[in-house]
């Protein structure tokens, strides 16, 4: 099977609409920040700290909620990310949202997430600092954008919002740069993060979920095919084999 090279937007002006899963994710991130914003110029300190991915409270207090939780905070730093953020969750998560159905793409959304939190988590503990707090939802939208480019590689887009480039090149560019920046600094660890969350979007397709149910198809290992196949294959030589024995198999039977 291979995968539309096409999006087919369904909303006026060839933008993709907003689908229940795409709607929820940016309301809920935009809630909790504002939220989280005006509760902690109240109280002069963060009120959802708790919620941050504070790796070594993952490691050694098993706090493995924070590898959830942390996706939907962006109190930290400029309000650019969330902008970012939610802007690339629309632009990408809707069209394969519209493909796959809310259900499966908010369930990949969030494996792409906790993959991401996984690698800052070990990241941290390895080569960073374990008492660094993580938060955002960077690693569910790099795994968006590599869906995206995998079911419409030939889609184009705006790169930077000024040059049209297809979208397979997107994933590339976007890629090459999360694992060169991994080997700079202070900023291995994050783009670390986004790579894996590209990383685990990536086996997550290629393996039972990319041919299971999609609305449109989609290629990929499916083990459950692979399956289903070998039995198919394999009684087809029973019945060859039968009908040889009974002779009333054609003679340039082939499997």
């Amino acid at each position: 099977m291979r995968y539309d090279t096409r999006y087919q937007s369904r909303s006026s002006f060839g933008l993709p609409g907003f689908p229940d899963g795409v709607k929820f994710l940016i309301i809920a991130n935009v809630a909790i920040y504002l939220l989280d914003f005006f509760l902690s110029l109240i109280v002069k300190e963060p009120v959802f700290r708790f919620l941050y991915l504070h790796p070594r409270a993952v490691v050694s207090h098993f706090a493995i909620w924070q590898l959830v939780s942390y996706m939907f905070l962006h109190s930290l730093g400029s309000p650019m990310h969330i902008v970012f953020n939610m802007l690339a969750l629309w632009m990408f998560g809707a069209p394969v949202e519209q493909t796959w159905g809310t259900s499966r793409f908010v369930r990949y959304y969030l494996i792409c997430g906790v993959g991401g939190g996984i690698t800052q988590v070990v990241a941290n503990m390895l080569f960073g600092n374990p008492d660094q707090f993580v938060l955002g939802a960077s690693g569910a939208v790099y795994g968006l954008l590599l869906a995206f480019g995998m079911l419409f590689p030939n889609q184009e887009v705006l790169f930077s919002m000024l040059f049209p480039i297809k979208a397979k090149y997107l994933v590339m560019i976007f890629g090459a740069i999360a694992f060169l920046g991994s080997f700079q600094g202070d900023n291995a660890v994050s783009n670390l993060a986004h790579l894996g969350g590209m990383i685990f979007g990536f086996f997550y397709m290629r393996t039972t979920f990319a041919t299971r149910g999609t609305r449109r198809s989609s290629a990929g290992f499916s083990l459950a095919g692979w399956w289903r196949n070998y039995k198919m294959q394999r009684n087809k030589k029973k019945f060859e084999v039968y009908l040889r024995k009974r002779g009333s198999g054609p003679p340039d039977w082939k499997n």
